[in-house]
């Protein structure tokens, strides 16, 4: 149920695919770990997991947040991880994060979200612990959506360095994304011919009728109608995922010169 209020709440105020599928996202995380911290489920480690990687961070710091903002910690723990990654931290990039705060909560808890993400730009966490506890919580489509969001933070000046690349592929990687998908992840964001083989999951040596083979398997197992049981959010995230299958397709069509 939270799941779907989130996604609701996401679409009626961006009226955009992307905040339909965080809300929901969200919602759903704050369901599980409702439910967890209720008994309902193994213990999740969100009250002490994060803990420091850096000298400028107080063990407790994070202990005093022990309620619903867990999941918005973690998610603004990575989102700060990623900024940082090339050693600067970007207007665009803080603005995109504050766009999805006040787009996704009410204007007291996105602006309290806001006070804290100061702090926790100024401090280094573990990762591996952080996204161990997201894990724990969330299903694989929903992380790899976080996936997809990290690459928005990154890509909010209009380019994505390399350290931002390799501090999302760690982080993917902590959250049990496959190498491949990560690959593929990362081709949405790139229009080159070499990332759109990428995200068919092939290589460019490969044969012509290899290609068609590689489109057809990658359609097939991204179709939107595989989704119809996942409701309305995933719906809109897989036709956004099988539009960019079709987009690499079309792009080494159009290099090979074959219909």
């Amino acid at each position: 149920m939270g799941g779907l209020v989130g996604g609701l709440i996401g679409f009626l105020l961006t009226r955009r695919i992307w905040g339909a599928i965080l809300g929901y996202m969200i919602g759903s995380a704050f369901t599980n770990v409702k439910a967890f911290r209720n008994g309902e489920g193994p213990r999740s480690s969100f009250a002490g997991g994060f803990g420091s990687m850096g000298g400028g961070h107080n063990q407790g710091y994070y202990r005093q947040q022990i309620n619903q903002n867990d999941f918005a910690t973690a998610l603004l723990v990575l989102s700060g991880a990623v900024m940082k990654a090339d050693g600067k931290v970007l207007k665009s990039e803080l603005d995109y994060v504050k766009a999805f705060l006040n787009q996704q909560f009410s204007p007291q808890f996105a602006n309290e979200q806001i006070r804290n993400f100061k702090d926790i730009l100024k401090k280094d966490f573990n990762l591996s612990q952080v996204c161990s506890d997201i894990a724990g919580v969330m299903p694989h489509q929903q992380r790899s959506v976080l996936v997809q969001y990290l690459f928005g933070i990154a890509k909010a000046d209009g380019h994505v360095s390399e350290s931002e690349v390799k501090v999302i592929q760690q982080i993917a990687a902590y959250l049990r994304i496959s190498s491949m998908e990560f690959e593929q992840l990362k081709a949405m964001f790139y229009k080159s011919t070499s990332n759109a083989y990428r995200a068919l999951g092939i290589e460019k040596g490969v044969t012509d009728s290899e290609v068609k083979k590689a489109y057809r398997k990658m359609a097939v197992m991204h179709h939107p109608d595989k989704y119809e049981q996942m409701g309305e959010e995933h719906q809109k995230a897989a036709k956004e995922k099988f539009q960019k299958i079709q987009e690499a397709y079309e792009t080494i069509k159009k290099e090979r010169g074959f219909s």
